[in-house]
This record gives C-alpha cells, sequence and structure tokens, in this order.
C-alpha cells in the first residue's frame, strides 16, 4: 500500500513532535519521582494516635512524602505498637523500626547528659523548651546519641503536680507515691515524696488503682493522656519547672543509605517540625487547663512566699547532676549555665 507525498510530509512532521512529547512526558514522570524505587521507613512513636504529638508526627511523615513527589514513604506505628516506649531508641539502633519518637527519661541511666535537658530550671513553656533542648544537642554532639542519626528534639512545657488528693504545701508531698520518670523521680524525693517509676501508657491505671498517688506531668496530659478523669486536683509547681526532652532519631545505616537530597528535605524538614511540635505543647497545655477546669478540679498555687524553699528542695538534684557529669568527664556544668542562659532571655 502506497502512502501519497503529502501523508508523508505529515508523518515527517509529527515524528518529532511525538519523540518529544514522548521524551517530556518521561522527564516529567522521572521529576515526580514515578518508576523510581519507593523508601519504605518505618516509624515507632510512643503516643496514641488521637494525642497531638502522633498527629503532629503523622503530619511530619506526610510532608516528607510529598516534598519527595512519592519517593519516601513513611509508615507509622503509634501507641507502641511496633516498640513500647522505653525500647523505642534501642528498637532504632537495632533496626526494630527505622525511625523513632519516645523520652530519653525513659531508659534510665542511659543518657546522663541529656538528662540535664529535663532538670527542674523553671521552664516557661513547651516552645522554649523545645528550642533549647534542640540547640544543646546541636552544641554538644552528645556521644550518646552518636549511634543514631538525630533528626530532632521536642520538649513538653512546666511539668506540674496532678494528684487524686490536694497537695497545697510541702507537708503534703510527704511519703506521696508520685510517678515520675528519669530525673523527675529525683524530684520527687527532694521534695520528700516516694517516686513510682512508669511511662505515661502505665499511669491512667497506676492512678486509678492507687499505684500511684500523683503524677508529675505537662498539663496536657491530663487531657492527651485522658489521666484528668483519676486525678482531683492540680498543683502549680511552674517555679520548678521541669520538662521530658522527647526526641526523633533515625537508625544510622538506614540514614546514610537516603540519596543527599531526600537527607536534605528531611532535615529541612525535620526543622521545621520542631517549632511545630513546641507550639503543640503550648496549645494543648491551655486546652488542657480548660479540660481540667470543666472537669471540677481546682488547681492550687503555692504561695509566692514558699516558692523559693521548693526551689531549694530540687537544687541538690542540679548539684548531683553536675557532679556525675564531671565524675564522668561530661560538662554538665556548662549544660546547666547554658540552659539557664537561654531560659533567661
Amino acid at each position: 500500500m502506497r502512502i501519497n507525498w503529502r501523508k508523508r510530509v505529515w508523518i515527517g512532521l509529527l515524528l518529532p513532535v511525538i519523540a518529544l512529547a514522548a521524551w517530556t512526558g518521561c522527564d516529567q514522570k522521572a521529576d515526580d519521582g514515578a518508576g523510581q524505587d519507593v523508601i519504605e521507613l518505618s516509624y515507632s512513636v510512643f503516643f496514641p494516635p488521637t494525642h497531638i504529638q502522633a498527629k503532629r508526627a503523622a503530619e511530619w511523615a506526610e510532608a516528607i512524602g510529598e516534598r519527595t513527589n512519592g519517593r519516601v514513604n513513611i509508615s507509622v506505628f503509634a501507641g507502641g505498637t511496633l516498640s513500647k516506649a522505653p525500647q523505642v531508641y534501642e528498637g532504632v539502633v537495632n533496626g526494630v523500626s527505622d525511625i523513632g519518637m519516645s523520652c530519653f527519661a525513659y531508659t534510665r541511666g542511659r543518657f546522663p547528659f541529656l538528662e540535664g535537658l529535663d532538670l527542674p530550671l523553671g521552664y516557661p513553656d513547651g516552645q522554649t523548651a523545645t528550642r533549647i533542648a534542640n540547640a544543646m544537642v546541636a552544641k554538644y554532639n552528645p556521644k550518646e546519641l552518636q549511634d543514631t542519626h538525630v533528626l530532632y528534639i521536642h520538649a513538653h512545657g512546666p511539668g506540674i503536680l496532678a494528684s487524686v488528693k490536694p497537695v497545697a504545701s510541702l507537708e503534703d508531698m510527704q511519703g506521696l507515691k508520685v510517678r515520675a520518670t528519669g530525673l523527675s523521680s529525683k524530684i520527687v524525693s527532694s521534695l520528700g515524696g516516694s517516686p513510682v517509676g512508669m511511662s505515661q501508657p502505665e499511669t491512667y491505671e497506676a492512678l486509678q488503682k492507687g499505684v500511684a498517688e500523683a503524677t508529675f506531668c505537662p498539663f496536657e496530659t491530663l487531657q492527651g493522656w485522658k489521666q484528668g478523669e483519676v486525678i482531683q486536683s492540680v498543683t502549680d509547681t511552674t517555679m520548678i519547672g521541669y520538662t521530658t526532652s522527647m526526641f526523633v532519631v533515625m537508625n544510622k545505616d538506614k540514614w546514610e543509605s537516603l540519596p543527599a537530597d531526600i537527607q536534605e528535605i528531611v532535615t529541612e524538614t525535620s526543622a521545621e517540625f520542631a517549632v511545630r511540635h513546641g507550639e503543640a505543647w503550648d496549645e494543648a497545655d491551655a486546652s488542657a487547663r480548660e479540660y481540667v477546669k470543666g472537669l471540677g478540679h481546682p488547681t492550687l498555687t503555692i504561695p509566692e512566699a514558699n516558692q523559693a524553699v521548693w526551689k531549694e528542695k530540687v537544687q541538690p538534684v542540679i548539684d548531683d547532676f553536675v557532679k556525675a557529669c564531671e565524675e564522668k568527664g561530661l560538662p554538665g556544668k556548662e549544660l546547666v549555665a547554658d540552659i539557664q542562659a537561654e531560659i533567661a532571655k
């Protein structure tokens, strides 16, 4: 079958256009990440999925997926379903999960230098605590974190005392069974109480059954973990406001296997979300105050004249930390001074 000359001309003209379109389409697909192997990552989060911090973690994972044009897919396992809160960090080291979020304080003795972040130094809010925690980790780059890649840190607002019975003075603290973790256990002891070590997921039932009579926690916990249902009173202890610093870390080998452009996206997104986590802590604290008020639970304030005594009681906790660091050759004194200077700003 012959093709007349007009058809030959049109075919000759169209072939380059079709080839260009095909090439452009392939190039566009490459830009969009289509046709490339998707990097699958698992993320273990100890917060329950309904908690604002678990939601922030999911938003971070989604943002990574969007900003890498689908080249990275992060599956979030909230509520300790992949690894329980105290095992999250080691789980990341050992490859149980690629990424993990939990508290340094849940693994007592594992992070001797970073315990200093949680000291009762009078943190005013979560944004300040988060900013300081990231700045200190960046400045000191502690050896105890070298077996993972740190993405970011976030930390809650000042810890308060929530109790089954009202605590209005140091006399009321004597012998009180208080749920605490890490350095907050030492705070309880310094105030005359009896610390009961456990993670947040265990605390509701402990308060309900009398295993613990009170808990040191940020305000948000009373709503986010529903612990407001099993306490009757709150004592404002922000004058000795401690925090609990939480890590978001990635398995080191997994991090090093990522392409450089993806590493850059993850780093930039993590810096952005550190701020968002800090903001979320403060928003959650504000919401929880209204929640507790709605339950009819009073918030007691320590008279200003007595606040200095509470500060004196916890000073040995700070001194012991500095001494322990000196014995290990760690710059604990410098860390405390840096934190105090940042809080003063």
